[in-house]
């Protein structure tokens, strides 16, 4: 079984280089159903490692260079539950992308079908790596495929400004990983992540240490889309094609928080360790902020992507403040979370896609009124908008429940109120525009003094009739959707993944499997947690959304005394966070350097 380790990387790789050996003896039928069958293959493989994973976690050595005497020379994959669960969710985002860019573009050849498996071969890649060095080749791969998709529409200048300050700015956040990489060999002489651990362990937690955990972390907090190291991507996603923004929104964010845990939980937990309770304080915290900068800023958006790219940030902090809990239950509600709200979101990009596709723009005041010849992406569109609610029984309700009893039982109990208040936030005016778009709600100028330009996304994407919407578009998002709201009616959900989150948290069973062969002994299912409060709460959320969203489309309406109280108290707020966003690459660049020196000084002063 661990030969199809190597096969999940492998498959889509050389899936890619057919493809581009094969560029002119094909059409482009026979691209997709290439590419399309390539990616299923990805996935029926990552299926069947993570449920053997459950029952055993796997390790592959590629050469058969295993280690001896605890010495690891070679390069290995390591088959988790954890890790396959985001490999599998990679392989079924690509493959539903390809699957809904059938005949996508105008103009694309096999050149997009090419990257699509590059990426996912590279995605699945890092989530398995037992490496460091590896770790980073595969973010570097990641990430230059993800630079070629996000300006992949050349004629337009917002997706090569989207794709320059995806470039530059990750471009840096990789520079930092090497670093933090060359610090940490320079101490340990190792790349395998669970032998660098032991050797950390025995050892001070000095400013060497210190440093390349800073390092390691702002890197991927670049990744990830952490504020402030999170200007790249709004302006990545808002111009980037829709299958690529379902991509980006659904995984790989997400992977840049996976990294962080998996370095910490491998390499630091030892060393660390004695100053976790100020290092959770700084994670939770940095979360927080995330989480409410990324919700606050989607209000004022009528840009539809440039809407959901801002609450993809702000759910990136509610990711980090369960992963910077560092408890099992809370990495467990945290996967069902990251999980589920990865296909709602992908979902709703889908839905964006087909008022693209039949609109020509996703302006929500430009769109006015004029989705309502597609009435089921509209309904698709506001139960999207409910699940990121987390109205029960989708599972981002099951993941959010989690989180909130797990702070609240480690302390932090005002958590329950952060993720309240960024859910309505960010749900509210998805829900806002979709019933503007599809139905007509509201007034035809919510916001008054906004430019006409605002929210015109550029050329169409597709060559298809405009009068109808190709089913398979429309199918992919029904099933992304659907699949996040059956998972959150699997009984006991979480609770099947804690033995997995107690193994990926306990450093020396990893290092023990990796660098000894022992397989961790299995562990019981802990009881079943009640979720009828975070059903509760969930519900609530809901409501607040739906109230939200109406306010936000008829606040005309409201009395011009607390029109004005609203404006002078909201306003200023507003205008000075829209202005950090300015587009320049400069400023971000200036952003992520300030993050870089408050990060290091925060965790220096923590756990040093």
């Amino acid at each position: 079984m661990s030969v199809l380790l190597p096969l999940s990387v492998v498959v889509p790789l050389v899936a890619a280089t057919l493809l581009m050996a094969a560029s002119r003896a094909w059409n482009r039928r026979g691209y997709d159903v290439f590419a399309i069958a390539a990616a299923g293959s990805v996935l029926v493989i990552c299926i069947v490692l993570l449920f053997n994973s459950t029952r055993e976690p796997m390790v592959y050595w590629f050469g058969d260079w295993s280690p001896k005497d605890g010495v690891a020379l070679g390069v290995s994959f390591v088959a988790e539950p954890i890790a396959l669960t985001l490999a599998t969710l990679a392989a079924f985002l690509v493959t539903a992308s390809l699957v809904y860019s059938w005949h996508f573009f105008d103009t694309v050849g096999n050149l997009f079908h090419v990257l699509m498996l590059v990426f996912l071969g590279a995605m699945i890649g890092f989530c398995l790596t037992g490496d460091l060095f590896t770790l980073f080749v595969f973010f570097e791969l990641m990430s230059v495929t993800a630079f070629s998709l996000a300006g992949y529409k050349i004629e337009e200048e917002g997706s090569l400004q989207g794709s320059l300050n995806f470039a530059v700015t990750n471009s840096i956040g990789a520079f930092l990983i090497l670093s933090g990489i060359a610090l940490l060999y320079g101490r340990t002489g190792a790349l395998n992540l669970a032998q660098i651990g032991e050797s950390l362990a025995g050892g001070p937690a000095d400013g060497l240490v210190i440093t390349a955990f800073v390092f390691l972390i702002a890197g991927y907090f670049v990744k990830a889309a952490v504020v402030p190291f999170h200007f790249w991507l709004p302006d990545t996603y808002a111009s980037a094609p829709t299958p690529v923004c379902v991509l980006f929104a659904g995984i790989l964010s997400e992977l840049g928080l996976y990294a962080i845990a998996r370095v910490y939980w491998t390499m630091f937990d030892g060393v660390f360790g004695a100053g976790l309770v100020n290092l959770r304080a700084v994670m939770v915290g940095t979360g927080a902020v995330t989480a409410i900068v990324g919700a606050v800023m989607c209000w004022p958006q009528r840009h539809i992507k440039r809407l959901l790219a801002f609450s993809t940030v702000s759910h990136v902090g509610m990711f980090l403040v369960g992963v910077g809990l560092f408890s099992p239950v809370a990495l467990a509600g945290t996967v069902v979370y990251l999980v589920t709200d990865g296909l709602v979101k992908g979902s709703l990009f889908f839905c964006a896609g087909i008022l693209l596709h039949r609109l020509s723009s996703v302006d929500e005041l430009g769109c006015d009124g004029l989705g309502r010849d597609i009435p089921y992406t509209g309904i698709l569109f506001l139960l999207g908008g409910l699940g990121l609610a987390g109205l029960p029984p989708f599972g981002t309700f099951v993941g959010k429940a989690i989180i909130e009893e797990e702070a609240a039982h480690l302390g932090y109990s005002w958590v329950t109120y952060l993720v309240v208040a960024a859910s309505v936030l960010t749900a509210a005016p998805v829900l806002r525009a979709g019933a503007r778009v599809f139905w007509g709600y509201g007034p035809g100028d919510a916001y008054g003094h906004h430019s006409e330009a605002e929210g015109d996304e550029g050329e169409p994407e597709t060559s298809e009739a405009r009068d109808i919407t190709p089913p398979l578009m429309w199918v992919t998002a029904a099933a992304l959707l659907g699949v996040s709201l059956v998972a959150g009616m699997i009984p006991d959900l979480s609770i099947r993944l804690e033995p997995a989150a107690d193994f990926f948290l306990d450093r020396g069973a990893y290092a023990d499997l990796v660098l000894r062969g022992v397989t961790p002994h299995e562990v019981p299912l802990p009881p079943g947690a009640p979720l009828l409060k975070g059903a509760v709460i969930g519900l609530i959320t809901a409501l607040a959304a739906v109230f939200a969203a109406a306010m936000g489309l008829w606040h005309a309406k409201l009395p011009a005394s607390m029109k004005g109280i609203i404006a002078k108290g909201l306003g200023p707020p507003f205008g000075r966070l829209r202005a950090l966003h300015s587009g320049h690459v400069g400023d971000y660049v200036a952003w992520l350097t300030v993050g870089v020196a408050v990060l290091g000084g925060l965790l220096a002063a923590t756990i040093g």
